[in-house]
This record gives C-alpha cells, structure tokens and sequence, in this order.
C-alpha cells in the first residue's frame, strides 16, 4: 500500500492482506541498501496468521519516495511516524542488520509504540570498514560485491537456494543495484556512526528476541550475544550455519524464531 509518512509518498508491503490496524501489528525493518523484498516470505506468514503487517521502503530507497535519512535517530523517529501514521497504537519491530539498530533506537526514543523486538543479524556497534565505505560513497560496483560477499554465509555462496533456480548472491546483488545512487553509502554511514546501542538496549522494556547467524561476518554472532547480554528479558537464538542474510538462506529457521 501507499501511505503518506512525514509528508513523503511511502510504499509499504502488508504481507498481502489489507492492513487492520486492529490486529496485533508488526513493522519489518530491512536493512542497508534493501527495500521492503527482504521480506517476502515471512510477511506473509504473519498477515495470514492473524497480524498486520507494515514492511516499508524506508524514504529514498526502493519504492519510496522522500530524503535518505542519514542517522539511526532520524530513522527511528520516522519509524514511529509510520506507525503513527497507519493508525496503530503501537507495533512489534522486527529488523534486520540497520534494520535491528533502527527497532532498537526506536523502542529507546518512542518506548510507547513498541510491544515487542525481534533483533536478525545485529550489534551493538556496526563498524563498516574504510574500504566498504569509500566504495559505497563513489557508488562502485565494488561496495555491492562486498557486501553481498560478506553477507551470505559459505553454505548460500555454494548455490544452496531452497527456491529451485534462483541464485542467492545475485539475488541480492540485484536488489542492491536496483538501489538509487547514494542510498547504500548513506545506510552504511549510518550504521557505522551509530553509538547508542548498550545505552538503548539498557533501556528495553519489551520482550527482544535476538536471531544471530553462527557464521555471520558483518554481525559476528559474538557481538549480538553482547547486546543481547545487555537487555533486559532478553532471548537468543543462534541459527547453526548461517551468515548475515537469514531470510534466504534459512527462512523456516528464521520464521521459527520469530514465532
């Protein structure tokens, strides 16, 4: 569907059900240089089993319209604009990688519109290295090669797609270069200028459960298990095997965390 948020014409994928926001809501975050396809599966789970589901294109990226927000903060308040906005009253966040930080720094900065936090693939500090971020910033194919490299784990590199045909790493080499000039640079200096983390994390009051990839590079499992150690009710979940992008290369695992 189509919602005007904060002014700007957004695009947000409900799952494939009307939303409602009288049924328990869930927002779906994705994470940097992604759109709303992150979550093509598992929207749909949750919109035919009993929820609503808003999973957007944040401002400037895929189908949406608006300036790139530059910092998780700004991120975060737009997130609770959005809920605002369609009519909930508050809403489980479910984020992934700069998704994760945004749900976080957003239950900190808006604890009233937040029921509940999933946290993929995430840390407390998501450094990007000089490189990543110079590549990134000179829109070089280079950057999308990196991140697509780095974000999969060894099993999905080897063609380990449960869609018959499909290839994982171009899969998402695809989405990102479908991404506008300047949308990955501004998410991965987001990400990597992001310090609240601990302080937010601190200061959940919600059910967070934390879903980390045994063999994610961009979020070593180490690292999740820390912030996690730092919230409040927390629970964790390690997918055996797994790298950074858990929805295609361990959908049913990811779903069952979820849950």
């Amino acid at each position: 569907m189509q919602l005007s948020v904060n002014g700007a014409d957004t695009f947000i994928a409900t799952g494939g059900k009307p939303f409602d926001p009288s049924l328990p809501v869930v927002v779906m975050l994705h994470g940097a240089g992604f759109d709303s396809s992150t979550w093509a599966l598992h929207s749909r789970w949750f919109a035919h089993h009993g929820f609503a589901v808003l999973a957007p294109d944040l401002p400037g990226h895929g189908r949406s319209a608006g300036k790139l927000l530059p910092t998780i903060a700004e991120m975060a308040d737009w997130t609770a604009a959005l809920i605002a906005t369609a009519g909930a009253q508050k809403a489980r966040l479910i984020g992934h990688s700069m998704g994760s930080l945004i749900a976080l720094e957003t239950s900190a900065r808006h604890p009233d519109k937040v029921s509940g936090l999933a946290l993929i693939g995430t840390a407390a500090t998501m450094t990007v290295g000089p490189d990543l971020l110079k590549a990134a910033e000179a829109n070089d194919a280079a950057a999308i090669d990196m991140v697509s490299i780095w974000g999969l784990g060894f099993k999905a590199e080897l063609g380990g797609s449960l869609a018959p045909g499909l290839w994982m790493h171009q899969g998402a080499q695809r989405v990102l270069q479908e991404a506008k000039p300047g949308v990955l640079y501004n998410d991965l200096n987001a990400c990597n200028a992001y310090q609240n983390g601990l302080a937010a994390a601190a200061a959940v009051k919600v059910p967070a459960t934390f879903i980390l990839g045994e063999r994610d590079m961009m979020t070593p499992a180490k690292a999740g298990k820390t912030l996690a150690a730092a919230t409040p009710n927390a629970l964790t979940v390690v997918l055996p095997g797994a790298g950074h992008m858990m929805m295609v290369e361990q959908p049913d695992e990811l779903l069952a965390a979820l849950r």
